[in-house]
């Protein structure tokens, strides 16, 4: 691999995925994502070199962190409503995402990537506004503004790569991680 544009995150279920594709449309303007697009973004790298590639794919590898659950809730904006640039759904407070979002920024860190700058803001993306119509974008939100998935169980997380295309970005899984699960009768943990 020469150059790749990478990032981590969770994909998410199938049947979550499709829940929010049902309620993309209906905005003008709007870069609607497919469902097979929708994630949440732990990490976003940038294009890295093979060698750096490698590297994370090892030291991604040796992140160990809990099995957990989570849902959304809600359907927001980034920017104002004058102004908006993102439609998102929105993730409840999850203090085990949190705990895998740290130990992945510091894998990231191990490899030589410079750290993070800005807060980690967990969301899923579900569409790039582009001179959207403030009363069409309102109008949407009075509609899917409650939206409501989950609770659903998270179990890995993935290095993604990024590649543009005419019909939007298509991600690719370069690698997947289990999480750990814990055994009901023992109390032990296992990946």
């Amino acid at each position: 691999m020469n150059m790749a544009r990478l990032f981590v995150g969770l994909p998410l279920p199938e049947a979550v995925a499709d829940r929010l594709g049902a309620v993309c449309g209906g905005v003008p303007g709007a870069r609607w994502l497919r469902p097979d697009q929708f994630h949440l973004t732990l990490r976003f790298i940038g294009e890295v070199d093979g060698g750096v590639f490698d590297d994370l794919r090892f030291e991604l590898g040796r992140v160990r962190s809990a099995a957990f659950a989570m849902g959304l809730s809600g359907i927001d904006l980034l920017g104002n409503r004058r102004r908006a640039h993102v439609l998102f759904a929105a993730v409840p407070s999850c203090p085990p995402m949190f705990e895998l979002q740290a130990r992945i920024e510091a894998a990231v860190c191990r490899v030589g990537l410079p750290p993070e700058r800005r807060r980690f803001a967990p969301h899923v993306t579900l569409a790039r506004l582009n001179g959207a119509p403030p009363a069409k974008v309102c109008d949407y939100l009075g509609q899917f503004g409650l939206f409501q998935a989950g609770p659903f169980a998270v179990e890995r997380f993935a290095l993604f790569s990024s590649h543009l295309s005419r019909s939007g970005s298509i991600y690719r899984a370069e690698a997947t991680y289990p999480l750990q699960r814990q055994h009901a009768l023992t109390g032990a943990w296992a990946s």
